[in-house]
């Protein structure tokens, strides 16, 4: 039966998207795992397909998209089993939403037509190593300075940090609390920031690292937004970021649950396809299950993002059923799989290395409990 939240030109999207994975990236996933790295030239070739303009304004080369056009993306992504390249690759979705929204005009019109056409990368730079989620207390100075804030301070675990053009970057201008926190564009080359590569249980393909900021002269022009409202840009950008990850989440669970079916029904052990043991069948029953429930909430909670609701503890239950799932399919998928699952190379030994950093990226399981709890009035 046809899905009712997805239509015919969601349905087009999906396969230009199914395309692109098959050819550009579900080939090399593995080597560019070994090697710990994609090809830049990737995101023009994204760019080309629209993928990396979906919900951007159209005006500096963006799509309107909903959030069904989204999943789609997302989801397709995933169909790769390459979580690092998927995190790099949009790392812009991200990063760049806050300059979109909030930046001045002439910000907008220079930084987001090269990232939406795959010439420049944007990547978001908030977690600290003092603190991830507690973004209220972190410690990245930006202090005035004429018409430049002068920025010192670290952020670690920043997705593209490497290789990012453009780095947006939260920053304390103020006081303590969320009052004093504003959000600067710093371009990639400016003086005094380095940076260093940080290697990891998965995602190995994205690039990661710690940027240190040693006395960086930016420009007042590119406070995004008003002084001390970085806080309030931060937390828009959290929900949007958390439905993309409960988005692929759920889709690598359902690749670890195809994986797993075309395997069973080929392994054959005691003389009959592993497929037909009672044990076997009945863990794929319960992935399925898991997978179906998850994305039945997906799908719901973004059509009450399109009714313009803002269901904020039900994004956080969303992202922790996504990764939950994503974990017991994972687990399951290696266990049916036996030693050919613990062999580098075969996309459920991937996700599986990927389960955790879903888990703990955009928020941990804990912080979305508390969260969740406490726009539950608890």
């Amino acid at each position: 039966m046809a899905n009712p939240f997805y239509t015919g030109e969601h349905e087009a999207f999906r396969e230009v998207m199914r395309r692109f994975v098959a050819r550009e990236i579900e080939p090399y996933a593995h080597q560019w795992d070994e090697e710990g790295e994609f090809p830049r030239a990737l995101y023009a070739e994204a760019a080309e397909i629209g993928l990396l303009g979906l919900g951007f304004p159209e005006e500096y080369g963006g799509i309107a998209a909903d959030q069904f056009m989204k999943i789609v993306a997302s989801q397709e992504l995933a169909r790769a089993g390459a979580g690092g390249v998927s995190a790099s690759l949009m790392s812009h979705s991200i990063g760049s939403p806050p300059i979109a929204r909030a930046a001045r005009p002439e910000v907008r019109a220079r930084v987001l037509p090269e990232v939406l056409a795959g010439k420049k990368i944007s990547a978001l730079a908030i977690t600290e190593p003092s603190g991830g989620s507690d973004v209220a207390n972190l410690r990245t100075k930006g202090r005035r300075d004429g018409d430049h804030y002068v920025v010192s301070g670290e952020k670690t675990f920043i997705t593209s940090g490497m290789r990012a053009d453009y780095l947006t970057v939260a920053v304390r201008t103020g006081g303590e609390g969320p009052g004093g926190v504003s959000l600067l564009l710093i371009e990639g080359n400016t003086p005094g920031l380095s940076r260093t590569k940080l290697k990891k249980m998965g995602w190995w393909a994205s690039d990661t690292a710690t940027l240190h900021f040693d006395e960086c002269r930016v420009p007042v022009e590119n406070l995004i937004g008003e002084e001390g409202q970085g806080f309030k840009q931060i937390m828009y950008n959290f929900n949007s970021e958390r439905m993309g990850m409960a988005a692929s989440c759920t889709a690598y669970a359902r690749v670890c649950l195809d994986e797993a079916i075309a395997y069973a029904k080929e392994r054959k052990t005691f003389g009959k396809p592993i497929a037909q043991h009672q044990v076997i069948r009945h863990k794929i029953v319960d992935m399925a299950q898991k997978v179906a429930a998850s994305q039945a909430m997906l799908e719901m909670l973004a059509w009450r993002l399109g009714q313009g609701e803002s269901p904020v503890a039900e994004i956080c239950m969303m992202k922790n059923q996504a990764t939950q799932t994503m974990a017991h399919c994972a687990s399951e998928a290696v266990q049916i799989f036996g030693g050919a699952g613990f062999m580098r190379g075969v996309k459920v030994e991937r996700i599986y290395r990927e389960v955790k950093v879903n888990a703990i990226g955009g928020g941990t399981e804990e912080i979305m409990k508390d969260l969740a709890s406490r726009q539950m009035g608890l």
